[in-house]
């Protein structure tokens, strides 16, 4: 499926998985559960456990795992879109599909910087905010959920630009930095008065990325006090160690490491959360469509790449990509717990992986296969088309 127009889920329409092989929560503090059988109802699970305690009559769709793995569907927590599932960046169709055959079931953006003719003047940035917000709502490719609408903040905006903004339905803020606001005062000012109204915010972190961006130091990061501290490895060029290691100490805001960064600071920077005891603020993102291009697989990369070179255990290195992004940015996603949306994705140990299983695929540093994506309690992708095949595949019975 190419393309999909939002429709809220049948609220009678009843899902089961079962035979899951290994049941990944997306909690850090609990990453595997001891459960085989997830039921869900209208979208949303009703209940996590094992299959002979577990009332799965009646249920319109029927899945055997057949042994594979079940996790949250992974989110990917910074992307710029424009227009549909079309990048003026690399002038590519259909990258959003691409990326939900990689995992990725929800996508946030921190700001449509690349539309063509991108307005800079108050009014301009507010509509095309609240467009972006609108179209990105009613239009989801492939099914992927898309938190769009972030408007790149200017210095002559003020308090009642960003009521008006939220009192339209927009939630986030596009990276500061992008825009006009580049210092620490201002930019505190205005991340003030979005989070007032609601708005969650992102500052760039590190050296410029394109034209018109430019240096974001660790002083003007602590000083904003954004709700995450955007690709904090940098995208591309990262900040020295030392400023590195004074924003992981200064604030508690989400640490977002992305693919389209410097993967050794990105080590660091995780490093540095497991000292403090605080892995639970490492969250992951692509910072994609970019000048290196589009990533489909990028979330599934950075995963396999913290826990082989980090030496994290890989059902820990999932929830960075699942529900520490979900706890971050207040979504009804990414774990697996009674009343939250059912979105899965089912995977396994890639086929002549050295990893004995699908944890030990990962943790050395092998991308597992993904065999089946289901939002919203309804099957979306069968086995990818972009990843290594799978040992054990999924398969829909009814």
């Amino acid at each position: 499926m190419a393309q999909e127009t939002t429709s809220a889920a049948d609220p009678d329409a009843k899902l089961a998985i079962r035979n899951i092989g290994l049941l990944l929560s997306g909690d850090i503090g609990r990453p595997i559960l001891e459960a085989d059988t997830i039921v869900a109802v209208g979208g949303r699970i009703t209940a996590i456990g094992r299959g002979s305690e577990i009332d799965a009559e009646g249920a319109a769709t029927v899945i055997d795992a057949h042994g594979c793995g079940l996790a949250p569907g992974l989110i990917d927590s910074h992307v710029h879109p424009v227009a549909g599932d079309w990048t003026p960046r690399q002038s590519q169709l259909n990258w959003i599909d691409s990326t939900l055959h990689g995992g990725v079931t929800t996508m946030i953006s921190a700001g449509e910087v690349h539309t063509p003719g991108r307005p800079r003047d108050v009014v301009g940035l507010k509509a095309m905010a609240i467009f972006a917000q609108r179209a990105f709502t009613a239009f989801r490719p492939g099914g992927m959920k898309i938190h769009a609408g972030a408007p790149v903040i200017e210095p002559e905006m003020e308090e009642h630009d960003f009521k008006e903004l939220a009192d339209a339905g927009v939630r986030l803020l596009g990276e500061v930095g992008l825009g006009g606001v580049k210092d620490g005062p201002t930019a505190r000012r205005m991340v003030a008065w979005a989070r007032k109204y609601g708005i969650q915010s992102t500052i760039h972190t590190g050296g410029p990325s394109i034209p018109g961006s430019g240096l974001i130091d660790s002083a003007v990061v602590l000083e904003a006090d954004t709700d995450v501290v955007g690709h904090v490895n940098g995208g591309h060029t990262a900040l020295p160690d030392r400023e590195i290691r004074c924003i992981c100490e200064g604030c508690q805001r989400g640490l977002e490491l992305v693919h389209n960064g410097n993967e050794r600071a990105a080590l660091y920077t995780m490093r540095m959360a497991r000292d403090m005891g605080q892995l639970e603020r490492v969250i992951l993102g692509t910072d994609g469509p970019a000048g290196s291009g589009v990533q489909p697989l990028g979330i599934l990369r950075m995963i396999a790449m913290l826990s082989s070179l980090g030496d994290v255990p890989a059902e820990v290195a999932f929830c960075f990509g699942t529900g520490n992004t979900a706890r971050t940015r207040g979504l009804d996603t990414g774990l697996i717990e009674v009343g939250r949306a059912a979105d899965f994705v089912l995977l396994d140990r890639a086929q002549h992986s050295a990893g004995r299983d699908l944890l030990e695929c990962v943790q050395l540093g092998d991308l597992p296969g993904v065999g089946m994506v289901v939002i919203d309690g309804t099957p979306r992708i069968g086995r990818s088309r972009n990843t290594p095949p799978a040992d054990k595949v999924p398969e829909v019975l009814a």
